[in-house]
């Protein structure tokens, strides 16, 4: 039906472009249809091109006809928008797929529902995303690609769950009140009266999407986006990379070994600081054998610290990571570097992967994952912060992206909020930096040391992690010591051994454990 119409149409598309770019963008590919050698089109015309196509109707096996359009959600992507309709059985069908590329990394979205105008918010759900109400334990596995708001994805779960209900009535009583039980929440969430809950999009093909506001960071936990390297399994799924029979060799029989610069196994060998070694890995975009560079980096006054960087030649993946070691101490540590001058956008900072962090005066909160381990420069971690979230606003690529659809109340308010963070970058505002890292790895260079080696402007102070953040980093469920029954129990971190005196002015991050003023 529409499926088989649209992937006539996808292929006959890709013969015809000769770009053989496993991410190039379909939308890109189909702008120039039906349109003359000698006319440049206008913007307004391109996103209007409609093809129909002849196709099977699956239900009365007549000819049908598919209508096909290529546009643009504003601040996010290309979509196909697919309707088809059967003149003999008139049935209809209705359905969104992603022209953009596949993306490099898998992503995953939360959005915590508080007000009526939540329910609002736009909504991309691909064919290959899991949509979670995770309140109610739901899940919507992956099948037909939607475009519609919060609501509208809300009432199609409850119009399927209500479908059968008087049929459950009638033949399992127990079954029908256990769903009624989910249908009368469902209901009630749609009114307003179940406030506040969540919902999630998991998409391994990263075309899902859940439309942000710049007003989500005044709530903690509202508005979490992270992304994530896909599996082997979920490559083969979205027909990225060869399966194990076409290899000759399975990816489980690919096993990674670190490779010196000179060649020779690692047997016997010490991992040197400042040495390169290469470590063969499967990228994550295709799923193709890749190369992982990974050196050992020694940060003065704080750790060692692992700085890997990931390269593939058959579909230009890049990434670069950083991952910090050493023991888990017994507390965490917020960090406050107060950005006053030109001179802090120079100062060395590292953000782990545990890592909250938060610029108060600009609005912006990067949840652990988000952006993984960085180690640059506080300009660097900025202008990185506001180039992805511009990216993920706007989907900016080479052209610079039209906002004239967005609505105005909307355009001005992420104008205003992306106008601070530029002035943020360029250091023509004081604002603050706040790193919350359950682990301690994070780090922030101390520059402007005063008599008693400390930095006014650099704060640190340890706190006691709660018991979610143990959950989270899996400290809760390590048993490391034997009791006197033979059992393995978990073994209470210790105490860190006092450091001497003077030691604050090798420390490098912490200088002195200081009370929570509310900072």
């Amino acid at each position: 039906m529409a499926d088989r119409a649209t992937n006539e149409y996808l292929n006959t598309e890709r013969a015809k472009n000769d770009d053989n770019d496993l991410f190039a963008a379909i939308g890109k590919q189909v702008l120039g249809l039906n349109l003359g050698d000698d006319e440049e089109p206008a913007e307004d015309d391109r996103v209007k091109v409609v093809d129909e196509i002849e196709s099977l109707c699956m239900n009365c096996h007549e000819n049908g006809m598919t209508r096909l359009l290529l546009t643009r959600i504003p601040f996010f992507r290309e979509i196909i928008l697919m309707s088809f309709y059967c003149e003999h059985c008139h049935l209809k069908n209705n359905e969104i797929q992603p022209a953009g590329e596949i993306q490099e990394q898998g992503s995953k979205y939360a959005f915590k529902l508080s007000s009526l105008d939540d329910l609002e918010r736009q909504l991309v759900k691909s064919d290959t995303a899991i949509l979670r109400i995770e309140d109610l334990l739901i899940e919507v596995p992956a099948g037909r690609g939607r475009l519609t708001n919060v609501e509208g994805i809300l009432s199609e779960v409850l119009k399927d769950l209500e479908g059968d209900q008087k049929l459950r009535r009638k033949e399992d009583p127990k079954l029908y009140k256990k769903i009624d039980g989910v249908v009368q929440s469902l209901i009630k969430m749609l009114i307003g009266g179940k406030f506040p809950f969540t919902i999630s999009l998991d998409d391994p093909a990263g075309n899902s999407w859940i439309e942000p506001s710049p007003s989500d960071s005044k709530t903690k936990g509202k508005y979490t986006h992270s992304q994530y390297p896909r599996t082997p399994e979920q490559n083969e799924a979205l027909g990225l990379g060869e399966t194990s029979e076409e290899q000759g060799v399975g990816s489980a029989e690919m096993v990674p070994q670190l490779q010196p610069e000179d060649g020779g196994g690692m047997e016997d060998v010490d991992i040197l600081e400042g040495q390169t070694y290469d470590l063969p890995v499967f990228c994550p975009g295709c799923a193709k054998p890749a190369h992982m560079l990974v050196q050992m980096v020694h940060i003065p006054h704080f750790k060692q610290v692992i700085v890997s960087t990931t390269h593939c030649d058959v579909c230009g993946y890049k990434t670069n990571d950083v991952k910090t070691g050493g023991e888990v101490p017994e507390s965490g540590k917020r960090i406050w570097l107060h950005v006053k001058d030109a001179k802090d956008l120079g100062r060395d900072i590292l953000k782990s992967e545990t890592c909250l962090l938060k610029i108060p005066e600009c609005r912006v909160e990067v949840t652990p994952g988000t952006m993984g381990g960085r180690f640059t420069t506080v300009e660097g971690l900025v202008t990185q912060i506001r180039d992805d979230l511009k990216g993920s606003i706007f989907d900016v690529g080479e052209d610079e992206v039209s906002t004239d659809s967005m609505p105005s109340d909307t355009k001005k308010e992420w104008g205003t909020f992306f106008a601070q963070l530029d002035k943020a970058v360029k250091g023509e505002i004081q604002y603050t930096i706040l790193m919350e890292d359950p682990l301690g790895n994070s780090y922030c260079q101390l520059l402007d040391l005063d008599d008693s080696g400390n930095d006014p402007k650099v704060r640190t102070q340890e706190y006691e992690r709660t018991e979610e953040e143990e959950e989270e980093l899996g400290l809760a469920d390590m048993k490391t010591r034997l009791n006197e029954k033979g059992e393995y129990v978990r073994e209470k971190l210790g105490k860190t051994s006092p450091k001497p005196e003077g030691a604050a002015e090798s420390s490098g991050i912490g200088n002195t454990k200081a009370q929570n003023n509310g900072s």
